[in-house]
C-alpha cells in the first residue's frame, strides 16, 4: 500500500529538483567557469546553485536534515544518528556538463536506515525523468521541462509517467560458466574506465554471442538496468553516497539490485567513510 508520507515526500523532492534543474539549465546556456575541488573533481557556478536551491526547498518542506555533496562536510558522529536524511547530488556528471553533451542528472534521494527509500534523476537536457518510493514504485517521464519545480507540476508530472516493471535480464548477477546462447547489453561511463573493466568486459565478450556497450554519463546507467534497456552495469573504483543513491532506490523498487562487487552484499549508506566500494547493478 502506497504511503501518504512518502508520496508527500516524492512531491517535495520532484520539486526540488526541478528548481535545480532551472538554475542549472541558466548556467548552462551562457560561459561559465570550471573550478577544481581537493579531489581534482570538477565544480561550477550551476553545481553550487543547484544545491542552494534543493537544500532550501527539502528543509522547509521536510524535518530531516541533508547531506550533498556541495554541502558542509558533516561529522560521522553527528550524522550516524540521523535515522532518515536527504542525501542529494545537486548535479551528477559535472565532466558531461562542462563537455555540454546533456548527460548529467540531478540525483534527491531519502535514506533511511542506511538504504535510500526514494529517489528522484532528473536529466534536464535529455528531459527524462526516473523516480521511485517504496510503496509507490518506480516510473519513468520523457520530455519533462523544469516546470516540475513549480507548485502543483509534480502532480502533473506522476500523471504521465509510465510505471517501471522489472523485465527478463540475461545477466542473473555474476559471470557464467559456460557460454550462453543470449546476447547481453552493458552500461560503462563515459568520463570513467579502467584496466579491471576492460578485462571484466573482455570476459562477457568470451561467454555471450554479443555484448552490446552504451557508454552514458551520471546515474542514468543505473536508471538504464532498472528500466531493462540494459542487463548490468559495473563501477569499478570510488564513487560516493551521493552518485548511486537516488538511482538505487529505482533500482530496487523494480526489484533488480545495487550490490558491492564481488559479493552480494547491499550496497548501504551513512558509512564512517562515503566513499562507496566497486557495485555491481544488475
Amino acid at each position: 500500500m502506497a504511503s501518504p508520507r512518502r508520496e508527500r515526500l516524492l512531491d517535495l523532492a520532484l520539486r526540488a529538483a526541478g528548481r535545480a534543474a532551472r538554475e542549472i539549465l541558466e548556467v548552462y546556456g551562457g560561459e561559465f567557469a570550471v573550478h577544481s575541488k581537493q579531489d581534482a573533481t570538477p565544480v561550477t557556478e550551476a553545481d553550487h546553485r543547484a544545491h542552494r536551491v534543493i537544500a532550501e526547498e527539502l528543509t522547509a518542506g521536510s524535518p530531516y536534515p541533508v547531506l550533498s555533496e556541495e554541502g558542509l562536510e558533516i561529522p560521522f558522529a553527528e550524522r550516524q544518528r540521523w535515522p532518515v536524511y536527504w542525501l542529494v547530488d545537486p548535479l551528477d556528471g559535472t565532466k558531461e556538463f562542462v563537455k555540454r553533451n546533456g548527460e548529467f542528472t540531478v540525483n534527491v534521494a531519502l535514506i533511511e536506515r542506511q538504504r535510500p527509500v526514494l529517489g528522484v534523476v532528473y536529466a534536464p537536457v535529455l528531459g527524462l525523468l526516473y523516480f521511485a518510493a517504496r510503496g509507490v514504485g518506480a516510473y519513468k517521464a520523457e520530455g519533462v521541462d523544469s516546470a516540475a519545480g513549480t507548485a502543483g507540476a509534480a502532480a502533473a508530472v506522476l500523471e504521465r509517467a509510465c510505471p517501471l516493471t522489472r523485465r527478463p535480464s540475461t545477466f542473473s548477477g555474476s559471470l557464467p560458466r559456460r557460454p550462453q546462447a543470449r546476447p547481453l547489453t552493458v552500461m560503462a561511463s563515459r568520463s570513467h574506465s579502467s584496466e579491471r573493466w576492460d578485462s571484466f568486459l573482455a570476459e562477457l565478450r568470451r561467454m555471450y554471442p554479443a555484448v552490446e556497450v552504451i557508454t552514458l554519463g551520471s546515474a542514468l546507467k543505473s536508471c538504464f538496468v532498472a528500466e531493462g534497456r540494459a542487463d548490468l552495469y559495473l563501477r569499478f573504483g570510488t564513487t560516493m553516497e551521493w552518485d548511486t543513491a537516488a538511482s538505487q532506490a529505482v533500482v530496487e523498487a523494480v526489484g533488480r539490485r545495487v550490490r558491492v562487487f564481488p559479493g552480494r552484499r547491499r550496497l548501504r549508506y551513512n558509512k564512517p567513510s562515503l566513499a562507496n566500494p566497486s557495485i555491481l547493478v544488475c
